[in-house]
């Protein structure tokens, strides 16, 4: 269905970032009055000088009033076909035989407030936005079009981004049926994923790249893995030689998870995990002089906006110098933060600052990004979240 669409225009100027490539239009960029559209319209927009940049959603309260799509017709079933077969293509090229995956990263695969991980014959998704949401029966149909062997497809719209746009939170499997639990290879290991009850949209797939990373490093040595979650280094870490290793959460329900997934994996009896708070539990080591030959922390964002970034280093600095007095001469820390606020700069001056603190040294051996389902859009900086690091502690006898 063609209508004539709405027409919103940018202030003098405003129009670069989005030249560029950026998908974003803020409030304050364009020129007023804002229209009294409901949220999720599809809006066309253009520069100051009329000159057209495409269509997108529109919201009338966020603080992103335009989410553009790059496509100059309707948001219909055909431009969604055309975009997941494009998410498709890319994910295929990469892991030609993965079953587990992100098959659309939002902005970054031109669906913004779009998200969808595939797990086997099951798809789990996200509405981030108000005319994603609005359009979601096409979107399932355009998923079954693409994926005709899916047997299930489910939101998980339990977010706060939601909130910001004025969407409630829910989760509800839009089609098919999805099962209690079941289980996917994920870069070598079996994990059981629960997509009715678990956390985000199942498993932490932006990490896998960085499982197999870190599993290299982790034969031989005792492995201490912080905010494991279902066990994803853990277990990585133990199928590659680690001769012991201990997985700490806060969650009870996903340490269960992690133990049924250790001994799914055969590596139960090199895994423990633990229900504690981090933070207390890395108190607790160092006080009793313990001391491991690898720590991994992958905590969940401390940054979620720029105004808790302050915070949010504390928290790393805390962190990480605990672990780092668990190390020894020639151990592994490795950090991760998944706040696109605190990137890799940020967090390699935090833990070095921190080594001093701990008495040692580090230097840098390795370091990861989100694997590469999570592509990172080039125009779009906020596309890029995830970075970890791999340090070697130095210590140094004095002389």
């Amino acid at each position: 269905m063609h209508h004539e669409t709405h027409r919103i225009r940018l202030q003098p100027g405003a129009h670069r970032r989005l030249r560029h490539g950026h998908l974003w239009v803020y409030r304050d960029e364009i020129e007023p009055p804002l229209p009294a559209l409901a949220a999720g319209t599809l809006v066309r927009v253009e520069t100051a000088t009329q000159h057209d940049l495409g269509t997108g959603f529109y919201h009338p309260t966020s603080k992103i009033a335009v989410r553009l799509l790059a496509w100059h017709g309707d948001a219909d079933a055909a431009f969604f076909r055309q975009r997941i077969e494009r998410a498709l293509r890319l994910r295929r090229s990469i892991y030609p035989d993965r079953q587990a995956y992100r098959l659309v990263f939002g902005e970054a695969d031109f669906l913004p407030g779009f998200i969808a991980d595939r797990y086997g014959e099951y798809v789990a998704v996200q509405f981030l936005s108000a005319g994603m949401d609005a359009r979601s029966a096409t979107i399932v149909e355009a998923l079954r079009h693409v994926l005709p062997e899916l047997r299930g497809i489910v939101a998980k719209n339990d977010t706060v981004l939601r909130d910001k746009e004025g969407l409630p939170r829910r989760e509800e499997v839009l089609w098919g049926s999805i099962p209690e639990r079941f289980s996917v290879e994920l870069a070598g290991c079996t994990m059981v994923v629960d997509l009715l009850g678990g956390q985000k949209t199942g498993l932490y797939l932006d990490q896998a790249a960085n499982y197999e990373l870190v599993a290299r490093l982790a034969r031989g040595r005792r492995v201490l893995d912080c905010f494991t979650h279902q066990g994803g280094f853990a277990l990585h870490c133990a199928r590659a030689g680690a001769v012991e290793v201990c997985g700490v959460d806060s969650s009870a329900a996903v340490i269960e998870i992690a133990r049924e997934n250790a001994l799914l994996n055969g590596v139960a009896d090199r895994c423990r995990f633990v229900e504690a708070d981090v933070f207390d539990y890395l108190h607790k080591a160092e006080t009793a002089g313990e001391r491991w030959d690898m720590v991994i922390l992958d905590p969940p964002a401390f940054a979620k906006s720029i105004q808790h970034v302050e915070r949010a280093l504390r928290g790393y600095a805390e962190i990480n110098r605990r672990a780092l007095r668990l190390l020894g001469d020639g151990g592994i820390l490795v950090t991760a933060s998944c706040s696109h606020h605190v990137g890799q700069a940020m967090l390699a001056d935090v833990v070095v600052g921190e080594s001093r603190r701990a008495g040692c040294r580090v230097r840098l051996v390795a370091r990861g990004m989100q694997s590469p389902c999570h592509p990172i859009y080039a125009p779009m900086p906020e596309t890029e979240y995830l970075s970890l690091l791999v340090f070697e502690v130095v210590r140094l006898a004095s002389p």
